[in-house]
C-alpha cells in the first residue's frame, strides 16, 4: 500500500486495538520515522511501549510487526505518563500560572475563553472539576492548593462546565477527593505507563482489558469571580493570536505550572492512549497530539502554541519524554466556547 497521510489513518483505524493490546504497547499514532536515532521522511505508524524489549523476550502474539498492511511501523520507549510551575499568587492570573479545584493539588491556567458573551478560565477537567468528582459553583484557587492557596483568600473563579471522562465500566470517574488533582493530567496510562496525580502520586499508564469508552478531551471551564482577575495574555507568551491545527512537525511552546515556558515539537497526530486517573480509573483518549518531553506533573492545563502565538490544543497528560495534548478543536467543540 502506498505511503500517504491518508492510508495511514485507514490503516491505523482498523489495526488501533489489536496494537493496544499487545503487552507493553501504551499508545498508538502516525509520525515519522527514526533509524538509528535520526528522523527520516517516511510516514509510519508509531508504537508506543513502556519499555523496548529484544523479540528474544517477546511472544509472537506480542511482537509489533514491521508492517502493517504493507505500511511501516516504529516501536518508541515512551516511559512513564504522569498526570501533570508558575506557581505563585497573581492578580491579574495569566495563562500559564497554578491554579486547581479546592479539592486537588494543582494544575495550570491555560487560557480565557468566551461562550455565550461570558468570560471563562480553560483548563482541565481534572484540574478544575476534579475528574468527574465536582459540582457546578465549586471554588476555584488561585494559586491551586499545594501551592498555598485557600479559601476564601485565593478564591479566584467558581467551576462552570466540564465535559465528562468516561471510564468505560466505571461511569462514576470520582476523584477521590484530590486523588486526581495533578495539573498536568499526564495520567496517560496506557499510552506511556506511569502513574496519575501533579506532584507526587503520578498516574500509571495500564492497558484496558475491558470494554472502553473513547474520549476527546480532558477539560473544564470556570467563571472568575471578576474579571479584573484574570488577564488574557500567557505569561512568557503574551496575546495568543487565533488558532491553528496541530500537524506533524509544527514547533510549538506552553508556559506551565512546573516546567514553565518549553518548547517542542509535534511529533504523532491520530494518537490513541490509555489514560490512568488513579488506581482502577482508566480512560482511553483518541484524537490526540503527541509531542517530546516539555512537561511535568502540574502542567496539565497549559495552552499550547504554535511559534505564531496561534492556539493549538490543551495539554493534559505526559512522561519523562512524552507529552499528551487535546487537539483545541475538539475542546472548543465539546465545550462550545471560542477565543
Amino acid at each position: 500500500m502506498k505511503e500517504t497521510l491518508g492510508n495511514l489513518k485507514q490503516v491505523l483505524k482498523t489495526t488501533n486495538n489489536s496494537m493496544l493490546s499487545k503487552a507493553n504497547v501504551v499508545a498508538t499514532g502516525i509520525g515519522y520515522k527514526y533509524v538509528q536515532g535520526k528522523k527520516t521522511k517516511e510516514l509510519c505508524i508509531i508504537c508506543s511501549v513502556t519499555e523496548k524489549k529484544p523479540v528474544s523476550q517477546l511472544t509472537t502474539a506480542d511482537s509489533i510487526p514491521s508492517t502493517l498492511n504493507g505500511l511501516a511501523t516504529d516501536v518508541v520507549q515512551s516511559g512513564v505518563i504522569r498526570a501533570q510551575q508558575f506557581n505563585g499568587r497573581y492578580r491579574p492570573a495569566p495563562g500559564g500560572v497554578s491554579i486547581g479545584h479546592a479539592d486537588i493539588t494543582a494544575g495550570t491556567l491555560g487560557c480565557l475563553v468566551k461562550k455565550n458573551g461570558g468570560l471563562f478560565i480553560l483548563s482541565n477537567n481534572h484540574v478544575l472539576a476534579n475528574s468527574n468528582a465536582a459540582q457546578r459553583g465549586d471554588a476555584i484557587l488561585q494559586p491551586g492548593p499545594i501551592d498555598g492557596g485557600t479559601l476564601p483568600a485565593d478564591l479566584i473563579a467558581h467551576l462552570e462546565d466540564f465535559v465528562k471522562i468516561d471510564f468505560g465500566n466505571d461511569n462514576d470517574g470520582g476523584g477521590g477527593g484530590g486523588d486526581s488533582g495533578c495539573g498536568i493530567a499526564n495520567s496517560v496510562a496506557s499510552f506511556l505507563n506511569g502513574t496519575a496525580g501533579i506532584m507526587g502520586s503520578h498516574a500509571r499508564l495500564k492497558a484496558i482489558s475491558t470494554q472502553v469508552v473513547e474520549n476527546l478531551v480532558d477539560a473544564a471551564i470556570a467563571k472568575p469571580v471578576d474579571r479584573q482577575d484574570v488577564d488574557h495574555k500567557i505569561l512568557e507568551i503574551g496575546a495568543i493570536q487565533g488558532t491553528t491545527t496541530g500537524e506533524l512537525g509544527l514547533a510549538i511552546k506552553k508556559s506551565g505550572r512546573t516546567t514553565e515556558f518549553t518548547t517542542g515539537e509535534i511529533l504523532q497526530i491520530e494518537a490513541t492512549v490509555n489514560v490512568q486517573y488513579g488506581p482502577g480509573k482508566v480512560a482511553r483518549f483518541t484524537d490526540q497530539l503527541v509531542a517530546g518531553g516539555m512537561s511535568q506533573g502540574g502542567d496539565s492545563g497549559s495552552a499550547v502554541l504554535s511559534k505564531n502565538d496561534q492556539l493549538v490544543g490543551l495539554l493534559f497528560a505526559g512522561s519523562e519524554n512524552s507529552t499528551i495534548i487535546n487537539r483545541i478543536e475538539n475542546v472548543f467543540s465539546t465545550l462550545g466556547v471560542s477565543l
